[in-house]
């Protein structure tokens, strides 16, 4: 069989399975969810095993430490995604929520309700959790699911999966609702995104290369983004202190991740007195600074900020600074050479804290506080399959809610028109 035909099939299979989620209650996917995670708990030792595999091979490829990291899968990882499977089990069912109701003139009976995307595929790296995070969060929504990860990792996601779709099938999903693309062929992802007539939308999750190569190929709709470049606008009258901690944690708790900060803009007229403080933080953090003109004039050691330097997404503790004549220019430079993922002003005046939020064109505006929220969890989702700064149909953190679409049922008596 080709790998055409059978990326084919696996899309035939899951688009019968996804006819048959729908009929699944809530009651129970919950229980198929608590199965699951019993399975899984079960079989740990059968996906360790398989992990060494993965970490053996990663060692001879010569994968950074932090590769290495990323794919490790000790006992605490484990107990980490069963419990998570758990909690998604606990949420709310978004499947079936009315959003609103209408009785028109002529008696018909308008209701818009939540339903399942139907197909979803995710494209993912590295990281074996996301075969569990990605799955449960699927089935949760009523969607059949198939699963693409990294090569580094296919031994652990093979187990994981296998796992999953025991303790689901037992409890009663549908058989092929959950399916994990096993072979490491790059063409299967482009087959993958090629099936417009299958699959309802694609999720990739990885660095840029990985998400413009989907992109590139697919002919089906991708929630995605492609950077994190988010910024901290220090305004005139913001309280520096609280400004400081506030860049010191954007850019510092976790600075490989999409929320944190690569930009800070200055007022003019506060540059002066925050700049010297912001070095002293920066040295005792190790972040390298890059700055303007201007930043330089106060802080000689400085190094200089090229033009590559505004539109770039460092991921490492490099922190480009800017000093701006006033908010509209930090608005404009931020919708120039932002990601439209996460953007903060630090200010004392909500007349200007206003228009921040409304002319800023990006998924989580801030006012006063860390881009580093800009999660499913800290927003109050429970979980997440990732962050997208599109429009359509997805925007931010997308949690359960974001894996459904809407349909309007309507109800006569023998209207006409």
């Amino acid at each position: 069989m080709t790998l055409h035909d059978n990326i084919r099939q696996t899309g035939d299979r899951a688009l019968v399975a996804s006819r048959r989620m729908v009929r699944l209650s809530t009651a129970k996917k919950n229980l198929v969810l608590q199965a699951m995670a019993d399975t899984l708990d079960r079989q740990r030792e059968l996906i360790k095993a398989a992990n060494t595999i993965d970490l053996e091979q990663a060692a001879t490829a010569n994968l950074s430490a932090a590769m290495i990291d990323r794919l490790t899968l000790n006992d605490a990882r484990i107990d980490s995604m069963v419990k998570g499977i758990r909690e998604v089990a606990s949420l709310p069912d978004p499947v079936g929520k009315k959003i609103w109701k209408r009785i028109r003139p002529n008696g018909l009976v308008i209701e818009k309700k939540r339903v399942p995307l139907g197909v979803v595929a995710i494209i993912y790296e590295s990281r074996p959790n996301v075969t569990a995070d990605a799955a449960v969060l699927c089935i949760k929504t009523s969607n059949a699911v198939i699963l693409r990860g990294g090569k580094e990792s296919i031994n652990s996601n093979i187990a994981i999966t296998r796992a999953l779709r025991e303790g689901g099938e037992h409890a009663g999903m549908p058989k092929d609702a959950l399916q994990l693309i096993e072979t490491t062929d790059r063409d299967a992802v482009r087959e993958l995104v090629q099936m417009d007539n299958r699959v309802d939308v694609v999720i990739p999750r990885g660095g840029e290369s990985l998400i413009r190569a989907v992109v590139e190929h697919a002919r089906v709709p991708v929630l995605k983004h492609y950077k994190g470049v988010c910024h901290v606008f220090v305004d005139a009258s913001a309280d520096l202190s609280q400004a400081l901690a506030i860049v010191e944690n954007a850019k510092c708790q976790r600075p490989g991740v999409c929320n944190a900060i690569e930009t800070l803009l200055l007022h003019q007229d506060i540059a002066q007195a925050f700049l010297p403080a912001l070095h002293d933080m920066a040295a005792r953090r190790s972040v390298e600074l890059r700055g303007c003109a201007k930043t330089i004039a106060v802080l000689p050691s400085c190094k200089a900020a090229m033009p590559e330097d505004w539109p770039a997404e460092y991921l490492d503790l490099i922190l480009a600074v800017k000093v701006v004549k006033n908010l509209k220019d930090a608005v404009t430079h931020i919708n120039k050479y932002g990601s439209h993922h996460s953007d903060a002003i630090i200010t004392a005046d909500m007349r200007n804290a206003k228009r921040f939020l409304k002319e800023v064109d990006s998924a989580a505006v801030y006012v006063n506080a860390s881009t580093r929220f800009t999660d499913g969890g800290e927003f109050g989702m429970g979980a997440e399959m990732g962050i997208s700064t599109d429009k359509l149909h997805a925007r931010g953190p997308m949690g359960l809610e974001e894996l459904t679409t809407y349909k309007y049922l309507v109800s006569g008596n023998g209207q006409v028109r």
